[in-house]
């Protein structure tokens, strides 16, 4: 087969050396996994030894897509700068990766509840479609995602996988998680466990996590206890409030499940100045697992949401809506990491 007039290596060109068609090379540099491994990987090999670039622009005109995806951040109140909450930014590097393997573009911004950002992005074909990670109060961001949904933009966000999802989410099994905290905190013997965290329709995720840990309660023979639920957002600073409110009602508990490290962070500043060991007098868990975590003083149990599996998934399911091909809620498993927060002692994560 010759070669074409710039001297340029092409998709035929590896199509011939791999024996296959060259929509089956189109797809295999685009990370397609219709593809079979082995003929990617042989493809791939090829390409890299022929200094074969894809030329996005001429891909780009055969598909009218700008084979870049937009990437939203909610703003979130930190303690830094970034207003980025740091399970998000723990999520980006795996996002980041996701796309530089389907040879995809990658915008990154924030979303504000008071501007139209998506028309910055899909309306004016700067992206095929949005990544929405964080949002807030949920019962006020319906109304956006009603609006992606009425004007056909393809997007996807992180959150609670539910059978009522507007448009397309990814999440952890919040679920699940909420019970593997409640089963381990009581096969600790810990059984007058304290909530912290917004557990209603605002936030659908930390609401899930808390059911979780009353059925983990309830199956252990023990009715979860209403007084001992206290509300905190994301921020340190709603962690100590809660945790100080906790310790103000007189009421006993044994334990503490937050439904996130920075909740479990404050509330471990309110128990310390409180005169209230952890985990003698009483554990702590968070959830999330984000550095700071394991830095604690004791480090914190914790639940780790898979962040490689969602930077995949996520972009899995973005793809594949702006394919045409419907796809539905999907979820990933958390995984208990047990420190002394919960044991007193070093402990191999489970």
């Amino acid at each position: 087969m010759g070669r074409n007039p710039t001297g340029r290596p092409t998709s035929f060109d590896i199509a011939y050396r791999a024996g296959v068609s060259q929509p089956t090379v189109s797809r295999a540099l685009r990370g397609d996994k219709a593809v079979s491994k082995a003929t990617r990987e042989r493809i791939e090999a090829i390409a890299r030894e022929l200094n074969y670039t894809v030329d996005k622009n001429a891909s780009s005109l055969r598909s009218q897509r700008s084979n870049t995806i937009a990437l939203l951040f909610f703003e979130d109140q930190t303690t830094d700068d970034s207003m980025i909450n740091p399970f998000f930014l723990s999520m980006l590097g795996s996002i980041t990766r996701a796309c530089a393997n389907r040879g995809l573009d990658l915008l990154i911004s924030f979303q504000r509840m008071e501007d139209d950002w998506h028309t910055q992005y899909q309306d004016s074909h700067r992206a095929d479609g949005l990544i929405l990670l964080g949002y807030g109060d949920y019962t006020l961001y319906e109304e956006r995602l009603e609006q992606l949904v009425g004007q056909s933009t393809h997007f996807v966000r992180w959150g609670s996988v539910r059978d009522d999802n507007i448009g397309a989410t990814v999440g952890s099994d919040n679920f699940g998680a909420g019970k593997q905290a409640g089963e381990h905190l009581i096969g600790l013997d810990r059984k007058k466990i304290a909530f912290l965290g917004q557990a209603d329709e605002s936030y659908p995720e930390f609401a899930d996590r808390y059911a979780g840990l009353c059925e983990a309660l309830k199956s252990a023979g023990v009715e979860p206890n209403p007084k001992l639920l206290h509300k905190a957002l994301t921020t340190e600073s709603d962690g100590y409030a809660a945790a100080k409110a906790l310790i103000d009602s007189g009421e006993p508990f044994d334990a503490i499940f937050a439904a996130s490290d920075l909740i479990a962070i404050g509330a471990m500043h309110a128990l310390t100045d409180a005169g209230i060991a952890v985990p003698n007098d009483a554990a702590l868990v968070g959830f999330d697992d984000i550095p700071a975590a394991s830095q604690m003083n004791p480090p914190l149990t914790t639940l780790m949401q898979d962040m490689r599996g969602a930077g995949d998934l996520l972009l899995d399911v973005l793809t594949a809506s702006i394919d045409g091909k419907g796809t539905g809620g999907r979820q990933l498993p958390a995984k208990l990491i047990v420190r002394e927060s919960t044991t007193g002692h070093a402990v191999s994560s489970t």
